[in-house]
């Protein structure tokens, strides 16, 4: 299939969805659902590593071998969400330290559903939304 470049408005009575295909198996993954609600893609992240930015969802869990440090790169768009919630708490803290913070430096998640949402502002960094358990500083 080929890509289509639109100049205007694209519009669909039952909704979208963002898709990738696997070029070996050709399994098709759906990353988002736009329609009557919007539905992204989960990250699952265990112990350290990046919060990716194409999933709206970033779960993380520790396994206990130590502090879990885990990084959020700026956004790439104003008004982009990122959620990131602790699923599995298998010792530790993860903490979260993202590139530009308008809040703070980090957010430490110690306990499962520890979470935040954030969005991005182009002119001051990820900015909380929501927080429910998480340690900002």
């Amino acid at each position: 299939m080929a890509n289509t470049t639109f100049t205007g408005p694209v519009r669909s009575e039952n909704g979208f969805e963002s898709i990738t295909k696997n070029g070996t198996t050709g399994a098709i993954t759906t990353n988002a659902s736009y329609g009557a609600t919007i539905t992204g893609g989960v990250q699952a992240l265990a112990d350290s590593g990046a919060a990716d930015l194409t999933n709206l969802v970033t779960e993380l869990t520790t396994t206990g071998v130590g502090a879990a440090a885990v990084t959020l790169a700026n956004g790439t768009t104003a008004g982009q969400i990122k959620i990131i919630t602790m699923v599995a708490d298998g010792g530790g803290t993860a903490t979260v330290t993202p590139a530009t913070f308008a809040n703070g430096t980090s957010m430490a998640f110690a306990d499962v559903n520890d979470t935040v949402m954030l969005v991005w502002a182009n002119t001051i960094g990820w900015v909380i939304v929501s927080n429910s358990g998480a340690v900002v500083s």
